[in-house]
């Protein structure tokens, strides 16, 4: 085997592709991810609305936002990140673009986005 040969395995079994939902602008989703802390780990939940996703193929992100405390939080995740547990689908949102920057400026209702019928 050459190294070519032996990057390609070890993407292969680094980057498995899992079985990821559906999900585009406007959803409301809700990630697991797995945190380690010297030689603990634990699960965490972040909750929110995507607000971009990017890139293509093992490079995919996408980015969320909650508001937390009255303090907008946003966090980019890797979409076939092996730290990442599961990925659930809350609600399904109406919007017309794929990058929904304009949220970071609104506040109360005036932040809600509208809700698909599945």
């Amino acid at each position: 085997m050459n190294k070519d040969q032996l990057i390609q395995i070890a993407n292969q079994a680094m980057w498995a592709e899992k079985e990821v939902p559906s999900f585009k602008s406007g959803d409301t989703i809700t990630v697991t991810y797995k945190i380690v802390e010297g030689n603990k780990e634990r699960l965490q939940s972040f909750r929110g609305v995507v607000i971009q996703i990017k890139g293509r193929g093992v490079t995919k992100m996408f980015t969320i936002r909650k508001v937390s405390n009255g303090v907008g939080v946003e966090r980019i995740f890797p979409l076939y990140s092996p730290h990442i547990e599961s990925i659930v689908v809350n609600k399904l949102g109406v919007v017309r673009r794929a990058r929904i920057y304009y949220l970071r400026n609104l506040t109360g209702k005036k932040a809600r986005i509208k809700e698909r019928r599945a």
